[in-house]
């Protein structure tokens, strides 16, 4: 063939960086074809083989596999529609990557067993519909069933965890820990009690619906407190003490005495249960919602503060 180049397949593998055998099993299986043969035999390809072997090599490199890519260069099929159909399926495939990454991230952080992997490998795998009744079924443990249910449901959605369609690995991750912790039947006994027993003093005040107005006093007036570095047991907290159980005394509708007191850091326990305020944190993870405030320190300044004056 009179004015074209023409390259045998070492030339050929030398310009494109494939080895012989790669641009061989390429020509065998049709995809780059040989322009001729010489007299011995061998084959020859001509510069489109080149362009076309390169265009090949970035197909294979994208993850296209061969009998797709020979439809792709014969224009059997169009590029655009095999990038479309390529990309929507390594989506799928980073999502599952993405809920093994989660899985391997929590096991080799808390050194899980064989029976806790697999727990959770099953919980990351759950469908939007699974996870839908997981979370249901938590939540229906802890206030289903109660006359004043209904005046719950602001803290049942605000409980309610909402995988993104495209989760980052962290929110993944947070998912798993909080499927695992929503199914340990002792928290879910103490939410239940908790939840109990402040029905019991809405109903014996005669305060209908939700009030967390105690709990909301003591993080107020004890903050400051912290903040200044007052001591639970000393002087200076007696009137702090005295204004968060005064208001208890009010909403419950009974005299400040050490009986209301002794209630008072029963429920205080009750509620700083460390594993409410985890749930609580990997809640906002997966929501993608802002860190909440640790009740905690107030809460432990003021158990401590009512044991103190209960000895006295």
């Amino acid at each position: 063939m009179d004015g074209i180049t023409l390259y045998s397949i070492g030339e050929l593998a030398r310009r494109t960086g494939l080895t012989v055998k790669t641009i061989r099993f390429y020509s065998d299986r049709g995809i780059v074809k040989p322009t001729e043969r010489n007299p011995a035999g061998y084959r020859l390809y001509d510069t489109h083989a080149v362009a076309r072997l390169a265009f090949v090599r970035t197909l294979r490199e994208l993850g296209l596999d061969l009998p797709t890519i020979r439809k792709v260069v014969d224009r059997e099929l169009s590029l655009p529609e095999v990038a479309t159909a390529h990309a929507d399926a390594l989506a799928v495939q980073i999502d599952v990557l993405r809920l093994r990454r989660a899985v391997l991230t929590v096991v080799a952080e808390r050194g899980s067993t064989p029976e806790e992997t697999e727990l959770m490998h099953q919980l990351a795998q759950l469908s939007e519909d699974g996870r839908r009744r997981l979370i249901g079924d938590f939540l229906d443990a802890v206030f289903g069933g109660l006359d004043t249910a209904s005046a719950f449901a602001a803290a049942i959605r605000s409980m309610t965890p909402e995988l993104p369609e495209n989760p980052e690995a962290e929110q993944v991750q947070a998912w798993v820990e909080l499927a695992e912790l929503s199914l340990d039947p002792d928290f879910r006994a103490g939410l239940r009690r908790m939840v109990e027993d402040q029905v019991a003093e809405q109903a014996h005040a005669g305060v209908p619906g939700p009030r967390r107005d105690a709990m909301a006093v003591i993080r107020d007036q004890v903050g400051p407190a912290l903040a200044v570095g007052i001591a639970p047991a000393s002087p200076e907290a007696d009137p702090i003490v005295a204004a968060f159980t005064a208001h208890y005394a009010h909403i419950l509708g009974r005299r400040d005495d050490a009986e209301l007191r002794h209630q008072l850091s029963t429920r205080l326990e009750s509620v700083n249960d460390p594993r409410r305020e985890r749930y609580l944190r990997l809640l906002a993870v997966v929501n993608g919602w802002p860190a909440p405030e640790s009740l905690a320190p107030a809460f432990d300044w003021s158990v401590e503060a009512l044991r103190v004056r209960a000895q006295r």
